[in-house]
C-alpha cells in the first residue's frame, strides 16, 4: 500500500502533484465527500466531510473542525485524479483494519476550508509562544511541588484549549495548577499524561537507522516489544543497542517478529537428534532466517543442512500410497431424554384425553359395523 509515500508529505507542501495549482475535489471525491487529514502534535488521522464542490491544493493544509475545536492539518490525498499516488477509499479502509483500530478515526469532523495565508501567519505566531506557555506551566508545577515532568504544549489554533503533556509515575492531583493555568490564558486547560514512548512521539526527531522514529511518522498502535523478540531475531542484547529514544525497545522488533515465528516453528529445537541424508545427528545451532541448521555427528564433526534435508524419524514415514477416502458414518440417532416427574404429570391429562378419542372411534366403528350386518326388512 502506498499511503506511506502518502501521509509522510510534510506541512505546506504538495502531496501527490507536482503541480501547485492543481486540486482535489474531483470524481470520486463528489461521491465520497470525504478526505484524510493528519493534525496534532501526536500526528492523529481522521477522515473529514467537506461540502459538495469544495477544492484544496492537493496535500496542502486545511482549516478542520474536530472535537477538541477548530484546527489546521495537512490534508492526505486519496480519492483526487491524475496523479500516480491516488488510492481509493476503500484500499484506505482495508490499510486502516490491518492496521488497528487506533490508525484511522472515520467521520472524525469537517474541513471547513482550504487554510488562507492569513491562517499560516496565526498558526505560525501561536507556535512561537508554546515555548513561553511551556516555561510557564514547569513553573507553577515546581511552585506547587507536583511530582510531574510537562514535556509539551499544543495550542489549538481556534483558542478553544490549551493541551499539557506531562509525565509522572503516580496519579497526581494538579487542580490548582490548572485554575492557574486557566486563569492566567482565559481559555480551557486540559492536562494529559503520556508515557516514554508518547514522549519520543511528541518530541523524537531521528533513530540510529537514519529514518525519523516510527512513532512520529506513521506508527498509531504502540504495542509490547519484549526481549524475546530480540533473542529470536538474532539481535544484539547491549540495550544501548536495542533501545529507541524513548529508551524501551525498539518498536521495528515487532515488524518481522510475526515472521520469524512462522519460520521458527519449521525448524527443529536445538539439542534434539535428527536424520538427514549424511546421517543422525543432534542440533547444536540454527539459523531461522536462512532455514539452516548446524548439527554434530556421531565422530563430533558438524555439518550444516538445510531444512528440507531433514528426514522424519524412523516409524514416522509416511506411505506414498494414497488411502482410500473412509465411508461416511452415519449419523448418530439423538435419544430423546428422559420425561422428569414434573413432565410426567403434566402430559397425565392429555394421554387420557387422547385414549378417550381412541376409544370412542372404535365404539363408532363397531356400531357401524353392525348397523351393515344387520339385514333390511
Amino acid at each position: 500500500m502506498r499511503i506511506a509515500e502518502v501521509s509522510s508529505v510534510p506541512l505546506g507542501s504538495v502531496g501527490c502533484s507536482s503541480d501547485p495549482n492543481e486540486r482535489c475535489g474531483h470524481a470520486l471525491e463528489k461521491i465520497y465527500p470525504t478526505a484524510v487529514v493528519r493534525y496534532g502534535h501526536l500526528k492523529h488521522i481522521g477522515e473529514f466531510a467537506y461540502k459538495p464542490g469544495m477544492k484544496f491544493t492537493c496535500g496542502g493544509q486545511v482549516v478542520i473542525q474536530t472535537d477538541r475545536g477548530i484546527e489546521i492539518g495537512n490534508q492526505v490525498s486519496l480519492t483526487c485524479t491524475g496523479c500516480s499516488k491516488s488510492i481509493s477509499r476503500d484500499q484506505m479502509q482495508a490499510y486502516a483494519k490491518n492496521s488497528g483500530e487506533t490508525y484511522l478515526d472515520f467521520k472524525r469532523g469537517k474541513i471547513l476550508r482550504e487554510a488562507s495565508t492569513d491562517d499560516l501567519h496565526e498558526e505560525r505566531r501561536i507556535r512561537t509562544q508554546v515555548k513561553e506557555k511551556l516555561e510557564r506551566c514547569n513553573a507553577l508545577v515546581a511552585k506547587h511541588n507536583l511530582p510531574m515532568k510537562t514535556v509539551e504544549c499544543e495550542h489549538v489554533f481556534g483558542g478553544e484549549r490549551i493541551i499539557f503533556y506531562f509525565m509522572a509515575d503516580n496519579r497526581v492531583d494538579f487542580r490548582q495548577l490548572v485554575r492557574d493555568l486557566a486563569q492566567e490564558y482565559h481559555t480551557r486547560i486540559e492536562m494529559r499524561q503520556v508515557g516514554a514512548r508518547d514522549e519520543a512521539r511528541l518530541l523524537a526527531d531521528y533513530e540510529t537507522c537514519g529514518q525519523e522514529c516510527c512513532c512520529k511518522t506513521f506508527l498509531k498502535t504502540l504495542k509490547p516489544i519484549s526481549m524475546r523478540m530480540a533473542k529470536m531475531q538474532k539481535a544484539t542484547l547491549d540495550p544501548s543497542k536495542v533501545s529507541g529514544r524513548c529508551g524501551r525497545l525498539k518498536c521495528c522488533l515487532r515488524y518481522e517478529h510475526e515472521t520469524y515465528e512462522s519460520m521458527d516453528k519449521k525448524l527443529p529445537k536445538i539439542g534434539r537428534s535428527i536424520r538427514t541424508a549424511h546421517g543422525e545427528g543432534i542440533v547444536v545451532d540454527r539459523q531461522i532466517l536462512t532455514q539452516l541448521v548446524q548439527i554434530e555427528m556421531d565422530d563430533s564433526k558438524r555439518i550444516t543442512v538445510v531444512a528440507e534435508d531433514i528426514l522424519p524419524p524412523e516409524g514416522e514415514i509416511e506411505d506414498a500410497t494414497p488411502k482410500p477416502p473412509k465411508p461416511p458414518t452415519p449419523p448418530e440417532k439423538k435419544e430423546e431424554p428422559a420425561l422428569t416427574a414434573q413432565q410426567e404429570t403434566d402430559e397425565a391429562p392429555a394421554k387420557k384425553r387422547r385414549r378417550r378419542r381412541k376409544r370412542s372411534r372404535r365404539s363408532k366403528r363397531k356400531v357401524e359395523r353392525e348397523r351393515e350386518d344387520t339385514p333390511k326388512e
